[in-house]
């Protein structure tokens, strides 16, 4: 049985530069000694934060600030907060209106106002990365099919998602947060959710081309960072695997071919689509291989000391670009407030229930 290798941080001994690639999960609302200790060892790019880290806003600004503190470099701090039923900090205030009620609505100047929100909302918790917008669109015949979009898309047509998407990053942009275009190449027409399963895309890459990129292609390229999706696409041959571990996909078509210069991620690497096929650190060198530069591993921290074991038993010249583009984007965030402002919470989130309340009608 192989050893893992362990590399600790203590004085005069650094951890491993490819930690720096993972953006990792912590389990509840406040760190263990243990965790604490992981982190430092690890030193993650940074980290993505969900509902169960969230008991109240002062408490979660100080879990964000505490996690940023035992970084020895500025960390990504992010979160989904899209609208609707993907609002993480709805759990301590207002959700948001979902994409779908938006794109009802049709007033393209409403997704900017979100995108505003959105940004004020996240700043003052010392998120300073949203992986949102959902730039897959849901063509009125795929309604019911449970492909994980229901409610999240911003239009019918490519073209309205480039329209509506585009405002809202706008709007969040302005306020100081950058965003993240997702689910490269697509997720429109996945049959099942990848949360559960790998979804088997069949369509043409003339179609692909036509629909699904017209979208990353207008308005991807305004996008501070890009994830790329977990399902597998015969276009680019029958074996091809998960479009987040291929190559010739993250690499080939979305940073040569579409020219794509901003900061390339993974969806979760522990969703089913792809921890029922490959093991953290199968997962984490293939991707990395393929062209990705930030790693999602959003539950188990056991997972993130695998993925980064198995990242520095890698050669220098795999992970080595992949870290220099994640030390640039770094130097490009916003880092966490030192105080919470409680009274300006209250008052976007009373900002962001009358949006909803005037979207619904």
């Amino acid at each position: 049985m192989r050893r893992a290798v362990v590399f600790l941080k203590a004085e005069g001994v650094k951890a491993h530069p490819a930690g720096q690639l993972i953006v990792m999960g912590v389990p509840g609302p406040e760190l263990t000694d243990g965790l604490r200790d992981l982190i430092r060892r690890v030193q993650p790019g940074g980290f993505i934060f969900f509902t169960r880290n969230m008991a109240e806003a002062g408490q979660f600004h100080r879990l964000v600030q505490e996690c940023a503190g035992l970084l020895d470099h500025p960390a990504i701090m992010t979160v989904d907060q899209e609208g609707g039923r993907v609002s993480r900090l709805a759990v301590m205030g207002e959700r948001p209106p979902s994409g779908e009620d938006l794109a009802k609505a049709g007033r393209d100047d409403w997704f900017y106002e979100h995108g505003r929100l959105t940004g004020r909302l996240m700043k003052l918790v010392g998120l300073n990365l949203d992986l949102a917008p959902v730039l897959d669109f849901a063509p009125r015949e795929r309604a019911g099919i449970d492909n994980s979009l229901a409610g999240r898309c911003f239009g019918e047509n490519p073209a309205q998602v480039v329209r509506r998407a585009g405002e809202f990053l706008k709007g969040m942009q302005e306020e100081g947060v950058k965003g993240t275009g997702k689910h490269f190449p697509g997720y429109t027409f996945c049959g099942i959710d990848p949360h559960g399963d790998l979804p088997l895309v069949s369509r043409t890459r003339e179609e692909i081309e036509k629909e699904e990129l017209a979208v990353f292609r207008e308005v991807g390229n305004r996008c501070d960072a890009i994830m790329v999706g977990h399902a597998q696409f015969p276009a680019w041959g029958k074996g091809s695997g998960p479009a987040s571990l291929n190559r010739e996909i993250v690499t080939g078509l979305l940073k040569e071919k579409m020219g794509y210069r901003g900061l390339v991620m993974t969806d979760d690497l522990e969703m089913g689509a792809i921890a029922n096929l490959y093991g953290s650190a199968e997962a984490s060198r293939q991707a990395i291989r393929a062209g990705e530069e930030i790693l999602l591993l959003c539950h188990n921290p056991a997972c993130v000391e695998i993925a980064r074991d198995a990242l520095a038993e890698m050669s220098e010249k795999d992970w080595g670009p992949a870290v220099e583009r994640v030390r640039q984007f770094e130097s490009t965030l916003s880092s966490v407030p030192s105080r919470f402002e409680g009274k300006e919470w209250v008052e976007v989130n009373v900002e962001i229930g009358a949006l909803r309340k005037k979207v619904q009608g």
